[in-house]
């Protein structure tokens, strides 16, 4: 209202306000055009909060980078990966999301055996396992389920992999995750059971000495 006010007094004190009008459409145009970002960040960012897509404290992986949430804004998405490094997204540029720790978490666990080994036998200890952390007080309290063993996910000619699964409260995977590994190698120790050697890689192959 006030920059046509003054449009009114230039032209009524005998300036030319051509020129002025001019410049304010171009003006206008390059704020509209740049504007343009903005608004879509704020309206990706208001159905993110809407939606509640993922909360503060929650594990993310925003474009491919994982890191725990820092902070949401209607304007960005903040992430912080293992190594400390801060990632700042700007919601409109947010083409794939995906929350590990909405509702509930998971710990995939892949055991890879070698191809002759009894793998009844090894379930049966993995359930055994996921068994004792589930009275155990300090795990057993944030798993919400008893262990899932899916039974035999894949073989080749020289090695089996049983597939399992330890559903737990959110964000709280890693962490049963690791004690169950942990656990599982001392059992699978005591059951004289070996993993599967990892592949010599080509690379190992052409370094080595004649």
């Amino acid at each position: 209202m006030w920059f046509v006010v003054v449009l009114v007094i230039f032209s009524q004190i005998g300036l030319n306000i051509g020129p002025i009008l001019a410049g304010a459409g171009v003006a206008g145009l390059a704020v509209g055009f740049g504007a343009q970002h903005l608004v879509r960040d704020l309206v990706s960012g208001f159905f993110l909060l809407l939606e509640n897509q993922i909360r503060v404290g929650d594990i993310a992986v925003v474009n491919g980078t994982g890191g725990m949430v820092e902070a949401i804004t209607f304007r960005t998405v903040v992430l912080r990966d293992q190594a400390g490094l801060v990632h700042v997204f700007p919601n409109g540029s947010i083409n794939t999301l995906a929350n590990a720790t909405k509702d509930w978490s998971a710990s995939v666990i892949d055991v890879t055996l070698s191809y002759r080994t009894d793998t009844d036998r090894v379930m049966e200890i993995m359930r055994q396992v996921g068994e004792a952390m589930k009275q155990d007080p300090e795990y057993g309290s944030v798993m919400l389920e008893p262990i899932e063993i899916f039974g035999v996910e894949n073989f080749t000619d020289t090695t089996v992999t049983i597939k399992a699964r330890l559903k737990t409260q959110p964000s709280m995977q890693y962490r049963v995750g690791r004690e169950f590994r942990r656990r599982l190698k001392y059992a699978l120790q005591r059951a004289d059971i070996e993993l599967a050697a990892p592949p010599t890689s080509a690379l190992a192959k052409s370094t080595a000495a004649p």
